[in-house]
């Protein structure tokens, strides 16, 4: 476990990445779309997207903390079952600090309403039923999927170069459009929509825990033959 955390202390000597430049997206778009409510000539409560930027970079961070640190760790003989534990550690350490400033930011917005311009950046009403605790679990959660995702695509990579990415991807895509295919096959679009909201933000979360456990699995594996 040592050595685990030595990975984890590893990942946030570039403070930058995992640290400082999701906060400074996070500034810039809340800032951004403060701007824009206060513009929108409309009495309502107002909601913008602005609030998925931090997320998405999780994506972008999974891919580079395998590119930038994973060479450099195993020139230390660092295993890779104890980069890849360290590595998730860290994401997660990020992912609950982004979870708590959402919470945060959300109880601000509702206290301020919605920053004294009726807009809504943190506190989206469907996630909040579960309350701020929920919400931020809930966007922690979000960001791991992404990070985890965004690692194995980098992994792959490592292990079977751009054109094994590119069938992976490929490959996942059409499983997705027979999903779709499928599903308005059947007409049953109506009980998928039930079904997702029938699930509430919890349930939605466990999903998304256990999509999150799958796609480390898979990394982990695909990690274990990956080439510096």
């Amino acid at each position: 476990m040592s050595r685990v955390f030595t990975v984890t202390r590893m990942q946030f000597v570039n403070k930058y990445t995992f640290v400082w430049l999701p906060l400074l997206i996070l500034v810039v778009s809340l800032v951004l779309s403060i701007a824009i409510f206060a513009l929108i000539p409309y009495g309502g409560a107002k909601y913008g997207g602005g609030s998925q930027a931090p997320i998405w970079y999780f994506f972008g961070l999974g891919i580079m903390s395998l590119s930038y640190t994973f060479p450099f760790s195993q020139a230390l003989s660092i295993t890779r079952r104890e980069f890849f534990f360290g590595t998730m550690l860290a994401a997660l350490v990020t992912a609950v600090l982004l979870g708590a400033v959402f919470a945060v930011g959300g109880a601000i917005e509702r206290a301020t309403g919605g920053w004294g311009v009726n807009g809504y950046f943190f506190s989206l009403d469907w996630v909040w039923t579960a309350g701020p605790g929920g919400a931020g679990l809930f966007f922690a959660v979000v960001a791991m999927v992404l990070f985890v995702a965004g690692f194995w695509g980098a992994t792959l990579y490592r292990r079977f170069g751009a054109l094994g990415l590119t069938l992976t991807l490929s490959g996942v895509g059409v499983l997705l459009i027979a999903a779709l295919w499928l599903v308005g096959r059947m007409d049953a679009w109506a009980t998928v929509w039930t079904w997702l909201t029938d699930l509430g933000p919890m349930g939605l979360t466990a999903v998304l825990a256990v999509l999150t456990c799958i796609l480390g699995a898979a990394s982990f594996l695909t990690l274990r033959r990956a080439i510096p």
